[in-house]
């Protein structure tokens, strides 16, 4: 079964939504000190990463607002390079590329539910 625009635009919503909320509060050395989000907050990268290369060309050419392809990099280091992932890295993009991101994605899942 094909995946939708809309799907992949979710997962995308879905995994920055987790992100932010998760990360709340919290400070790089708690981020740094617990394996299980380390995990979790990469995998959610990965996710974000791949949905973002699904979502059809037209949609990421005519958003450019959204940073696709910093995503799908970011992703595909984590990936093929998963034994020199530089943490900060990950906590930077939380802080910074997550919330202005989620905001484009949330516009763009809006959009898309009122095409059905």
């Amino acid at each position: 079964m094909s995946r939708s625009t809309l799907e992949f635009l979710q997962h995308i919503q879905r995994e920055l939504t987790y992100l932010m909320g998760r990360s709340a509060d919290m400070s790089y050395d708690d981020f740094i000190t617990n394996d299980d989000l380390i995990r979790a907050f990469v995998r959610s990268f990965e996710i974000v990463g791949e949905a973002c290369k699904n979502v059809p060309e037209d949609i990421r050419f005519s958003n450019p607002e959204f940073n696709w392809s910093g995503f799908a990099k970011l992703r595909d280091r984590l990936i093929h390079h998963y034994w020199g992932i530089e943490y900060q890295i990950i906590w930077n993009a939380i802080l910074t590329e997550v919330p202005s991101n989620k905001e484009w994605i949330d516009l763009l899942v809006e959009q898309e539910l009122n095409k059905l």
